[in-house]
């Protein structure tokens, strides 16, 4: 019965409208030995509107979408609960803005190393899904580059 409904829904075109994000521009940065944490930046875009919700990654123990932001001259980093991915629009996830925290890392990342890590997407109907991601470490000195007049 459940199929019959879904196959009906797909027919009237009542089916939720999945996000389909792309994600350019990936990279974590590199770690030394014993370093517990570090920062995946990358370039988001989602065809409708849609919310970047959670992330993870085996390499570590705690992965969060954080937000670094300047309050009174001290800058101030910590989790948010999600972000507004506008349709249409390429929202940047990079040093000095938000960005995927991966924290109790189980390894150090190594230049070069290709980082497991998954996005979990939700739609405005509060279905979500996940974007599988293999993001490349650049060293730990890495800028990511900014279009000029964004910094």
């Amino acid at each position: 019965m459940k199929k019959l409904v879904l196959a009906t829904l797909f027919a009237l075109g009542a089916a939720p409208a999945f996000a389909d994000v792309s994600v350019t521009d990936s990279w974590v940065r590199a770690t030394v030995p014993q370093q517990k944490a570090t920062g995946a930046f990358m370039q988001l875009k989602s065809d409708v509107p849609a919310r970047l919700v959670a992330a993870s990654s085996p390499l570590a123990g705690v992965v969060e979408i954080h937000e670094m932001r300047m309050e009174k001259d001290v800058m101030k980093m910590g989790p948010v609960p999600a972000l507004e991915l506008p349709a249409g629009q390429t929202v940047q996830l990079a040093p000095g803005g938000y960005h995927v925290m991966l924290m109790d890392l189980k390894a150090q990342v190594k230049e070069g190393d290709q980082v497991p890590l998954t996005l979990v997407v939700e739609n405005r109907d509060g279905s979500r899904h996940t974007v599988e991601l293999s993001v490349p470490a650049r060293p730990l000195n890495a800028l990511m580059k900014m279009p000029h007049g964004k910094h």
